[in-house]
């Protein structure tokens, strides 16, 4: 039976510490993962749900984009992806009597975990101008609402229509045709705060924003780099195919501030060994300093060009451009200039050198940890210099892999939630549609909040997601959107987005993942495009939580009617009726879907083209990957000052919170804790336990403070610390962002530890 959400907000302010982990899964993670579903699910609905996670005829997980194999395991989930599904097929609910109870000053004042705790919402939900409480409200009520708003705007770019990761490739497609048929092309999304530094990088070196390895590229590897990533609670499935990969020979460089559980040692939970004993992972850690990669990969660089045979000529003179330029760049890199970069000792990389001069094949996979920083788009390009000089892309086993941190974060992307769409995109749509799309950029998810700050948007309206609690300079967030004339938010559960609002809100409650979708034209399927290029169908199998509920699509579509009217000729209302349709313009407008339907009637669904992968055919400028050479950046750091990165918690996905744990990190019981190596903390007065405010240091001036955070003597690197997000979202400032993407830099942020007076 599942048990009931939380009265109260649990007390946080004395979290217990123990020796973090040194392994990964096994029967612990099993525990939780049952315990977790019990409390949610009840064990019947456990059982019926849980079994049809990524299974080919059942739905795609609603957490990370780690694709699947061919073949499936009966338990093809993690821990952190039974937790995102127990959430979603919950019992609980979030009926109007629950908003008759509480006040948005209420809401406002209950942690992120209290919010998501309280169950699915039921009905749509209205916040009148001036009212203290949401009230419930019809659809049409809610539509007109909406048109109104949008049709008293006195330009389409005074509105905002940002998309989580969550969202589906119909629906994605629908919202961008709505918003550009509107005539805007303000589309953020959740792309431009994590992976849009990747896509940029991409994009320029190699003509494509998209990885190019497959899961059978990463089984055949010889080395795999893994740089600013924490595999185990963010994408806990890829350790199954590290596990694979060292069983075949592979070795594996980890590149991080601070020592993961999951790279470690990982205990399989699925076979009886791994349950047991766990296999070790990584061959060699390197502890680098926040920021230092650009400088690691640099030299690396440099150490190849320098040994003997160790570059591909032939590749290099028949695939690349501009090689001269970087080896001038590459061969000026110094050794003390690198050592003070990165925090490394020269045998730890002499080490690392020895390791790729003896593999063939080498695959470099990262995530937030090379994204965040203001020198992020330049170090991606180091990474993807590093793979061209010795062919190490459009090959098997060799490859760029940036692990998206969400489902369809990257089909979002491919179906045109773009602020800066290209040319042949926009030319497509006219082709299929007959209207002229506007042309000029859009806004993106740093430039949206400006707009909000400056009385230049309006209207705000999120598909998913949790927009404040994911944005950085929280304070300035928060005040940006209460400026706006409306919120809309498209749910499925509470979270901090609906207690910041504009003048007027409205959250729109929509079917899950999990819940089986049924429109007048049958039973409906969707699909996703996971981290590898992978598109799949999605079917839920779960009775939807409320009669009241629409899907995504449908709340496009009936939007769009009521905002565009007759004057759109777009078939809105059989879009809705049968996603087929929809698909059907998607393959006539977006390259690789040519017989969309048929693809997906396919178990397991197809395979992006890749241009890079598939042929060595690089669609840059040039016709070529591109060589570049930027000048090598890191973050200094004053005296007495430290380099903070936010991150998540083992217990938490993106800024949804399952519990108040972080065990791999030994935490239990609250999260407003700061992890500083011991030399650090004593150098600062700061005993194991002591309290302090953080409070970041920025070039305008501002203070920026996060109070009351236990200090945790850790093993982070040296001159470096951490603590979780979103709480420390306060911290970094709207313009400390990475050039060319924009992307904030939450991942280097300058803070002084004051002495705090909690206790």
């Amino acid at each position: 039976m599942a048990s009931k959400p939380p009265a109260g907000d649990p007390v946080q302010d004395a979290p217990q510490v123990a020796e973090p982990q040194h392994a990964a899964a096994g029967l612990a993670a099993i525990g939780h993962t049952l315990r977790t579903a019990r409390q949610q699910m009840g064990v019947r609905r456990t059982a019926q749900t849980l079994l049809q996670v990524n299974q080919k005829d059942g739905f795609d997980c609603p957490g990370c984009a780690w694709p699947e194999g061919d073949k499936r395991h009966v338990a093809e989930f993690c821990e952190n992806g039974a937790k995102a599904v127990a959430e979603e097929a919950t019992l609980r609910r979030v009926t109007p009597d629950f908003f008759a109870a509480h006040t948005l000053a209420d809401l406002a004042r209950r942690s992120d975990y209290w919010l998501g705790q309280q169950g699915r919402i039921t009905q749509p939900m209205y916040l009148a101008e001036g009212a203290e409480r949401y009230e419930a409200v019809t659809w049409e009520r809610a539509f007109a609402i909406i048109a109104e708003e949008l049709g008293a705007l006195s330009s389409p770019d005074e509105a905002l229509f940002y998309t989580s990761g969550r969202t589906s490739n119909e629906a994605a497609f629908l919202l961008q045709l709505f918003a550009r048929e509107f005539g805007t092309n303000n589309l953020p999304d959740c792309s431009n705060m994590c992976h849009e530094s990747s896509g940029s990088a991409l994009t320029e070196t190699i003509g494509i924003g998209k990885g190019s390895v497959s899961l059978e590229d990463l089984h055949q590897a010889d080395l795999i780099i893994v740089a600013g990533q924490n595999p185990g609670t963010n994408h806990p499935r890829m350790l199954s195919a590290l596990e694979k990969a060292k069983a075949s020979g592979a070795r594996i460089v980890s590149v991080n501030p601070l020592p993961e559980a999951g790279l470690e040692r990982f205990k399989n939970p699925q076979t009886p060994r791994g349950m047991i004993k766990g296999v070790p992972l990584t061959d060699l850690f390197l502890q680098i300093r926040i920021g230092g990669d650009q400088a690691l990969f640099r030299l690396l660089n440099k150490l190849v060009l320098e040994t003997d045979g160790a570059v591909d000529s032939d590749f290099v003179r028949e695939h690349t451009h501009g090689f001269e330029e970087f080896a001038a760049a590459a061969r000026a890199a110094d050794w003390d200039d690198t050592l003070a970069a990165t925090g490394l000792g020269r045998k730890e990389i002499e080490r690392a050198l020895t390791m790729v001069l003896e593999s063939q094949r080498i695959i470099v996979c990262w995530a937030m940890g090379l994204t965040q920083h203001k020198h992020s788009v330049a170090t991606i390009r180091e990474v993807v210099n590093f793979l061209l000089l010795r062919g190490n892309i459009g090959r098997p086993g060799a490859g760029v892999c940036p692990v998206r941190g969400h489902s369809n974060v990257q089909g979002d992307r491919t179906m045109g939630i773009f602020e800066r769409p290209s040319q042949a995109f926009l030319d497509a749509l006219e082709r299929e549609f007959g209207f002229a799309p506007p042309r000029h950029h859009g806004f993106d998810v740093v430039r949206s909040i400006e707009a909000l700050r400056d009385g230049r948007a309006k209207v705000f309206f999120a598909m998913g997601g949790n927009f404040v609690g994911a944005t950085p300079d929280t304070e300035v967030t928060e005040a940006a959107v209460r400026k706006a004339r409306l919120t809309v938010h498209v749910s499925t559960k509470l979270n901090r987005s609906h207690a910041v609002t504009g003048r007027r809100a409205l959250i729109l409650p929509t079917l899950g993942r999990t819940d089986k979708d049924v429109q007048a034209g049958g039973r409906q399927v969707v699909t996703v495009e996971d981290s590898m290029g992978m598109v799949h169908a999605s079917r839920g199998n779960l009775p939807p939580a409320s009669p009241h509920l629409l899907s995504e699509p449908a709340i496009v579509a009936r939007m769009a009617r009521a905002v565009l009217g007759p004057a759109s000729t777009t078939p809105w209302e059989e879009f809705e009726k049968d996603y087929g349709r929809i698909r059907e313009r998607i393959a006539r407008v977006v390259p690789g879907f040519e017989g969309f339907n048929e693809k997906i009637a396919r178990p397991g669904g197809f395979t992006l083209p890749h241009g890079p992968r598939d042929e060595r055919r690089f669609p840059t400028a040039t016709g070529k990957a591109n060589f570049t050479a930027a000048p090598v950046e890191y973050p200094e750091v004053p005296e007495g000052r430290l380099l903070l990165q936010t991150l998540r918690s083992h217990d938490q996905y993106n800024t949804t919170i399952y519990g108040l744990d972080d065990r791999y990190r030994g935490i239990k019981g609250g999260r407003r804790v700061v992890l500083v190596h011991p030399e650090d903390a004593r150098a600062l007065g700061l005993a194991d336990g002591a309290y302090t405010d953080l409070v970041s240091e920025w070039k305008d001036g501002v203070e920026r403070r996060a109070p009351g955070f236990r200090v945790v003597h850790y093993p982070t690197a040296r001159g470096c610390a951490a603590a979780y997000y979103p709480e420390t979202n306060v911290l970094v400032p709207l313009d400390s962002t990475a050039d060319t993407s924009n992307t904030p830099a939450s991942k280097s942020v300058i803070v002084r530890l004051e002495q705090s007076p909690t206790t």
